[in-house]
């Protein structure tokens, strides 16, 4: 059946997935577009609702409902509980301290599943992954990347700091690793770099002040991954 009315239920509740709340509430989030919506399905995440232009749905409609600013053709809801498992994590990620921004959060879940295989743990504060403009900033690796809470990330601590730090490329780089970065303004307080076992600093050029958070834990995922692969090569 066609949908033609925005008091369709299937249509109220994508709108109220905008919201942050109601995702905490239904456990469930919404990918906007084709490209997103394949992702999940080739990561066996199938969707709860899936809203298709013109097949299901009258297309104006799905241009009324999305945050895009080119309306999409394809919608679909999905729940949380359906990502990818952190019973069994790599030994490889970053933690994410208040990293409130949502485009910092989806680039460097992205990050962690083109440098990885790598996780990404999350402390309260920072921004929800499943957020449209994090899960749009993922590239779909947010159905590929294991999620957990902060204080779950497994392995030696390694805080990303802007000074003070030794050197990225002279800090030994083995067994479980993460890589703890702040956020955007504020980095680490020092609570939290007191429960990190060592603490890093990317060299920069002389007049360079920072990095931004999420090209600094890409590249500290890239430094780990360049040394294995020169290790097993």
């Amino acid at each position: 059946m066609l949908i033609t009315s925005l008091d369709n239920e299937k249509l109220k509740l994508v709108r109220k997935l905008q919201d942050r709340s109601w995702r905490d509430k239904l456990g469930l989030f919404v990918a906007e577009g084709e490209d997103l919506v394949q992702a999940a399905v080739d990561a066996g995440v199938e969707p709860v609702e899936l809203l298709v232009a013109g097949e299901n749905v009258e297309p104006v409609l799905l241009a009324e409902i999305s945050t895009l600013g080119h309306p999409p053709r394809v919608i679909g809801v999905f729940r949380r509980s359906d990502l990818p498992s952190p019973t069994v994590l790599p030994d490889v990620g970053l933690a994410l301290w208040h990293v409130g921004d949502p485009g910092n959060v989806g680039t460097l879940v992205r990050a962690a599943d083109a440098l990885g295989p790598a996780f990404v743990a999350m402390s309260a504060g920072s921004a929800d992954p499943t957020g449209p403009k994090a899960l749009r900033a993922s590239m779909g690796a947010l159905f590929r990347v294991p999620l957990c809470g902060f204080d779950d990330a497994p392995g030696r601590r390694i805080a990303l700091v802007a000074r003070g730090g030794r050197p990225l490329d002279e800090l030994a780089l083995s067994g479980p690793t993460t890589f703890v970065v702040g956020a955007e303004r504020e980095g680490l307080p020092e609570e939290v770099l007191e429960r990190c076992d060592e603490r890093a600093t990317i060299p920069l050029a002389t007049d360079a002040d920072s990095l931004n958070v999420a090209v600094a834990g890409a590249i500290a995922l890239y430094e780990l991954s360049r040394r294995r692969r020169a290790t097993r090569n």
